[in-house]
Order: structure tokens, then C-alpha cells, then sequence
């Protein structure tokens, strides 16, 4: 099951039953993945992005990225993996979709931040 102990206790306190926890906890792993499916959809067969990180070495208000790829798992609620861009890439650490054309990823270090990437400046 998903939910630790405690988070577990405090929904059977509020009602729940252990085959409602269960379903709910399936419920949230199901909703993990078609995130990340949908992140990894937005982002495949795209060359650029553009995005609202600020970069050392740029001026743009919404930098252009060169993707390599994303790579995404899940385990549990926890969405995890790597996006690479031409030269430099960085730990994937949760994301969800924001529209059709924009989807946010929590990057770790270096960037350590939510990040929000477009396919057109003007999304952003």
C-alpha cells in the first residue's frame, strides 16, 4: 500500500475502511503514472522547449533548450527520473501537467526548483 502508517491511521480515523485505503492508494499510483506518461507525450518529438529557468548564461526571459530526452519512472506517488538537454541535464523529481502546450517539472541540483516548460515562448 501507498500510504505510510500514520497517514493510514488517520484515514481510517476519518471513516475509511481498509479496502477504501487500498483503492485510493491504487487510485493515487494509477494517477502518478498517467502523469508521468503525459509529461514524457509532451516532451517527445520535440527538439526545443522553452522555459521560465533562469540560466547563468542567457537574457532570454524564457530560455530555448535543446532536449536530448526525459526519462521518467514512478514508484508509488513519487515521480522521479532525467531530462537532458544539449550539454548539461539534471534529476527529475515530481511534474505534472499545467495545460496542452506546458507541463512543470521539480528539478533537483543544480536547479533545485519548479521549472515550467512550453513549445512556444508565448505559452509561458
Amino acid at each position: 500500500m501507498h500510504f505510510d502508517q500514520r497517514t493510514q491511521r488517520a484515514l481510517r480515523e476519518f471513516g475509511l475502511s481498509t479496502a477504501e485505503i487500498r483503492e485510493l492508494s491504487t487510485a493515487v499510483v494509477e494517477a502518478t503514472a498517467e502523469a508521468a506518461a503525459d509529461i514524457e507525450a509532451f516532451f517527445e518529438g520535440r527538439d526545443v522547449v522553452y522555459s521560465d529557468m533562469e540560466k547563468a548564461h542567457s537574457a532570454a526571459e524564457f530560455p530555448e533548450h535543446d532536449l536530448a530526452y526525459v526519462d521518467l519512472y514512478t514508484h508509488g506517488a513519487d515521480l522521479r527520473g532525467y531530462v537532458r538537454f544539449d550539454g548539461w541535464g539534471v534529476p527529475v523529481e515530481g511534474g505534472r501537467v499545467l495545460g496542452d502546450d506546458i507541463v512543470e517539472l521539480t528539478l533537483g541540483p543544480t536547479v533545485d526548483g519548479r521549472v515550467r516548460f512550453a513549445a512556444d515562448r508565448e505559452r509561458l
